[in-house]
């Protein structure tokens, strides 16, 4: 295990917010890098690949948060991302989780709810990286899928997931053969009470992409009309 600080990428634009970010983030023991804009964090991710953790605003002056977000994760780039916005209404929680985001916190926020959340998903990481103990292991077609310790794999491939990706998955396979409506799904696996049915048609077509040998024609992720989604292992 490296004895190497967690470095922390702050995207924000307001000059004081992110003073304050980074002297906070600095104190708890993090090595913290700054960008004002979309275009600047874009740079600083393509100069290094060391970042642990990227705490993202959603209003930047070039790019809203959502599209670099959605833009990282297309690019294969899964560091964690900690949205901060000014919307709290639920459908802006809901784009956040669409663009590939691993948690949101509303502005204004708690300093030590930030940090907690920070140290959440570092732990989290960490733990992952280093193989977990005893890992929930379960296989469905192709994959294998190991949940304590975030490790996917199709055909002996690995793909990678998102938290949120995964934390649907892991329902889907705690429910098999059971028919799930969206609803259910919004509230019980992120918490959301919405009814915007594009959140889970988006996030089960990229769970296809991952494990369906044709995607337009799913074994495993199932569509039930009127109903919601089946998942057979």
């Amino acid at each position: 295990m490296s004895d190497q600080p967690h470095r922390i990428l702050v995207v924000e634009d307001e000059e004081h917010l992110a003073a304050g970010l980074k002297l906070n983030l600095e104190l708890e023991g993090y090595e913290v890098d700054l960008a004002g804009t979309a275009r600047e964090a874009g740079e600083r991710l393509l100069l290094t690949d060391r970042y642990a953790l990227i705490v993202l605003d959603v209003m930047l002056p070039d790019r809203s948060g959502f599209e670099l977000c959605k833009k990282l994760r297309d690019a294969g780039n899964y560091t964690p991302v900690i949205m901060l916005t000014a919307r709290g209404a639920a459908q802006d929680r809901v784009e956040g989780l669409e663009s590939g985001a691993d948690d949101y916190v509303v502005k204004p926020f708690e300093l030590d709810e930030l940090l907690a959340r920070v140290g959440s998903i570092l732990r989290r990481q960490a733990w992952a990286q280093n193989g977990g103990v005893a890992p929930q292991l379960t296989a469905f077609g192709r994959a294998r899928v190991a949940f304590d310790a975030h490790e996917v794999t199709v055909d002996g491939r690995r793909v990678e997931l998102t938290r949120l990706e995964l934390d649907l998955l892991r329902y889907f396979v705690a429910n098999p053969g059971r028919v799930i409506g969206r609803d259910e799904l919004l509230e019980k696996v992120w918490k959301l009470r919405s009814h915007s049915s594009r959140t889970i048609d988006n996030f089960i077509s990229r769970l296809r992409r991952h494990f369906e040998d044709d995607p337009t024609q799913p074994r495993h992720f199932l569509s039930v009309r009127g109903a919601g989604y089946k998942f057979m292992p």
